[in-house]
């Protein structure tokens, strides 16, 4: 009885502050301009169902897409398991699942098991890559100490908690051989069996063995899941629904404000009545506030796997833009607004802003709009959206545009072409 109360506790107080966590990122989320991503959801289930579940754009990149489906996989399936020892822990059971399964659960366990290795072939390959290939990608200006622990911390936890999960297993079985206690005989364990020798023979000590990597198994599970909403594994969860909420256009579709259109439409028929469109706060978006929820949400789902950045030409090309940094940048300066929020109230101004203080006007000026970083991205994630906002900030609020842009600006007001030549002229064009 002691054990079951310690172990609820222990699961209480990991989901409350799960819950906590996930609340405030939540509000983080909210904290952007309203946007509507309600339309075709038969188009938006078989996105998410194609790009979060079946992750078919990992493919581009074979290995990682293998090493990464074994851990994928394994932390899905192997959840199974993890439901059958909260179950014991609260009610004081053992392998409660055993008996109503039949000779489904000796299946289950020896799948469980493969799978435990598969995850961790994936993991230690993945620390190799990143500690000892040191891939370009893994690497730049963004990924400061933490980033990279934070790949580190990940892989390492798997490792332990699937190591934990195998000697359980190995413990366990010896002692069914044993017919020890409540060791049940009910499993099977192709893996775990072969760890059984370097184990001791000792009831006593197994039992202990057992007991240890129970523990350690499922509060490693509950910690891990505490630490995904500080982490860049909180895609985990977020992936789904970003996909859901992808832009449906086609790529390179920009966004119109309402308010401009309407002026225009205005200036070109006199007779035109604007809707009400509400009160215009800012043309594009200077602060994290000022971009959407989904804008948001993207920078919160943000892997860091640099697949963006390693296709964006304008930083193949030595410029200071990397996509990545974009969408990190946005979440921690989100998070910041979040925590001042927390701790002085919501009429707090910290005289900061995405813009300068996180992204510097040079990076945003060498992006190119090519959409290579939003086909790139494994959960569709799209940079430019963020990129091309500030930018309508620049230029619209602040009149900061770079010269090559004032002159086009220029011509099309006095030509209505980009290009210097007057209209009368247009017919002699074709010789351009």
């Amino acid at each position: 009885m002691i054990g079951q109360v310690i172990f609820i506790i222990i699961l209480a107080a990991a989901i409350y502050l799960f819950s906590k966590n996930v609340g405030k990122i939540r509000r983080n989320i909210l904290l952007g301009r309203d946007t509507d991503r309600s339309d075709n959801p038969a188009e938006r289930w078989k996105t998410m169902a194609k790009i979060a579940l079946g992750q078919t754009k990992m493919t581009k990149r074979p290995l990682a897409a293998v090493m990464h489906f074994f851990i994928y996989v394994g932390f899905i399936i192997i959840n199974i398991e993890v439901l059958e020892i909260l179950i014991d822990g609260v009610f004081g059971s053992h392998r409660i699942f055993s008996a109503p399964l039949g000779g489904l659960y000796n299946l289950l366990i020896g799948g469980f098991e493969f799978l435990a290795v598969l995850v961790l072939v994936a993991c230690f390959t993945f620390l190799i890559r990143r500690n000892i290939g040191h891939l370009k990608r893994f690497s730049g200006v963004e990924m400061t100490s933490w980033p990279r622990s934070d790949a580190n911390y990940i892989l390492i936890i798997e490792i332990l908690l699937m190591t934990a999960f195998l000697t359980m297993n190995a413990a366990d079985h010896k002692l069914q051989l044993l017919n020890f206690g409540h060791y049940i005989k009910a499993g099977s364990f192709p893996v775990s069996q072969l760890i059984g020798p370097l184990l001791p023979d000792s009831a006593s000590a197994l039992e202990m063995i057992e007991r240890c990597c129970w523990w350690f198994h499922i509060i490693g599970i509950l910690a891990f899941l505490n630490y995904l909403p500080y982490s860049k594994h909180f895609h985990i969860l977020l992936a789904f629904p970003n996909t859901y909420y992808s832009n449906l256009n086609p790529k390179g579709k920009f966004t119109n404000m309402q308010s401009v259109t309407n002026e225009v439409k205005a200036m070109l028929d006199p007779s035109f009545v604007p809707e009400n469109t509400g009160e215009i706060s800012r043309f594009g978006a200077k602060d994290v506030t000022d971009l959407t929820w989904k804008n948001l949400m993207e920078a919160y789902t943000c892997t860091e796997c640099g697949r963006c950045t390693s296709v964006c030409p304008s930083n193949q090309t030595g410029k200071l833009l990397s996509p990545r940094k974009i969408m990190m940048d946005t979440r921690d300066r989100i998070t910041e607004v979040g925590n001042n929020l927390d701790k002085n109230g919501k009429d707090y101004k910290d005289d900061k802003s995405l813009l300068d203080n996180y992204i510097s006007r040079e990076e945003l000026w060498a992006c190119t709009t090519c959409n290579a970083c939003t086909e790139a991205c494994p959960v569709n994630i799209n940079p430019l959206e963020i990129i091309t906002e500030m930018r309508r900030y620049i230029v619209m609020e602040e009149s900061q545009a770079p010269a090559s842009l004032n002159n086009m600006f220029g011509n099309v007001e006095n030509n209505g072409a980009p290009w210097k030549y007057s209209q009368a002229d247009r017919f002699n064009w074709k010789d351009l």
